[in-house]
């Protein structure tokens, strides 16, 4: 354990340090590009934080491969780095989509151009033998055809990775986020080699895990709100590529036949735990996806509809905003995990049932608080509306939106006659 958190502390000094160093250089020549419509922020602010990740992650994963032998006397991570070809494919896939990211933060790619590039990167891993091999599907679990399991393994690899960019609209939303899912990841991946014996699968999945967290501890402090850096897409597309290689390495190179019965619940729940632990990501895509093919548009379209987009509309702060994503994917991730652990079953189902009831009512709270603010708007007069802070608002409906986005006032602000005591009002 303590090699891994060795990894992980490495990432972090490497990706903050060199965040400090991208965000001072951003800022002294300009390398951010013009805000846009559908950004939330409103001051330009550099968006090559990717670059820092990036350099954590590699540092780290050398400093494990070549460095860590020499102070601990045991190759701790021997089986890891046996076959050299799935870490050098990791570290060369990880690279070019940085590199893609970096040309897309700077000189804004079309999105055919993009998803090439990504196309390019996960087929390097899956050249690498990083593939999915196996799956739950039916009684046979094993994907006969090779070219179907490099189809699958691209997809796979190539979806996470929108999945993650997509909800990459607010402020510390995909550092915190990765955070969390990689965490539970990384307590699966570690406790399973233990439990089931199969290190030779599990090791490289709980490395890579440790040093992405790593990598987002180091750069989120430049990226808390109010953000002085963003990870752009150079950032969000590693973080998608190396949860994604994380999952195959543990669930697609299983050989079916070394698992007993026993073992084989647990030996596929991370096939259910990267699509719990980015829940929220993959929705966010899927409905955008629905959306801009509907509308006849190709589903790379960028528009101002996300998730995140649409819980700031709701009257959510941006802080709360990204606590509700954090909410979520903390109790699906965790609820999931926990099937591996808690006995009976039904103590892991009331836990999720109370948890995802509490982060919808948080999510909707706005939505009551609108009402009454809508309600008590139409019941005033208008005489007293003109009068008052609440005649900004519109009596018929909207009542609690925000009239001029420079605005920052919303409805819970507003002063309403009805609900305001009179020496409050104006």
């Amino acid at each position: 354990m303590r090699y891994y958190l060795l990894a992980m502390v490495i990432a972090a000094v490497v990706s903050f340090v060199l965040s400090v160093v991208v965000w001072r250089l951003g800022l002294r020549f300009k390398l951010y590009p013009t805000i846009r419509e559908r950004d939330v922020h409103k001051t330009p602010t550099p968006r090559l934080g990717g670059v820092a990740m990036w350099a954590g992650v590699v540092v780290a994963l050398l400093a494990a491969w070549f460095v860590f032998p020499l102070i601990s006397g045991v190759d701790y991570f021997r089986l890891v780095f046996a076959d050299p070809g799935p870490p050098l494919a990791i570290l060369g896939a990880a690279t070019i989509i940085v590199v893609i990211g970096v040309v897309d933060d700077l000189y804004d790619l079309d999105w055919m151009t993009k998803l090439a590039g990504q196309i390019i990167a996960a087929g390097v891993l899956a050249w690498q033998g990083v593939q999915l091999v196996s799956l739950p599907i039916g009684g046979s679990l094993a994907i006969g055809s090779p070219y179907m399991s490099l189809i699958l393994t691209i997809l796979a690899i190539v979806l996470v990775m929108n999945a993650v960019n997509f909800i990459d609209g607010l402020d510390g939303l995909v550092a915190g986020v990765t955070i969390i899912a990689n965490s539970v990841f990384f307590i699966y991946s570690f406790v399973i080699s233990i439990t089931i014996g199969q290190t030779e699968y599990f090791n490289l999945a709980a490395l890579l895990t440790a040093v992405l967290i790593g990598a987002c501890l180091g750069f989120l402090p430049l990226n808390w709100h109010p953000a002085r850096l963003f990870m752009g897409d150079a950032g969000a597309l590693l973080t998608g590529l190396v949860m994604a290689t994380s999952a195959i390495s543990v669930t697609g190179q299983i050989d079916p036949a070394t698992i007993s019965r026993s073992a084989l619940l647990p030996a596929f729940i991370p096939i259910l735990l990267p699509f719990a632990v980015l829940v929220v990501p993959l929705l966010d895509f899927g409905l955008a996806v629905l959306r801009r093919v509907s509308a006849g548009k190709s589903p790379f379209t960028a528009d101002r509809k996300h998730l995140h987009h649409r819980l700031l509309d709701m009257g959510h702060s941006h802080f709360q905003a990204v606590l509700i994503f954090y909410s979520w994917t903390l109790v699906v991730s965790v609820g999931c995990l926990m099937f591996l652990f808690v006995k009976p079953a039904w103590l892991v189902g009331l836990f999720l049932g109370v948890g995802l009831v509490v982060c919808a009512a948080l999510t909707l709270a706005p939505l009551s608080r609108r009402k009454r603010v809508e309600v008590a708007v139409q019941s005033t007069r208008t005489a007293d509306l003109a009068a008052s802070e609440s005649g900004r608002f519109d009596p018929l409906d909207e009542a609690a939106g925000v009239l001029d986005p420079s605005d920052t006032d919303t409805a819970q602000n507003a002063v309403v006659p009805e609900l305001t005591p009179p020496e409050e009002r104006p």
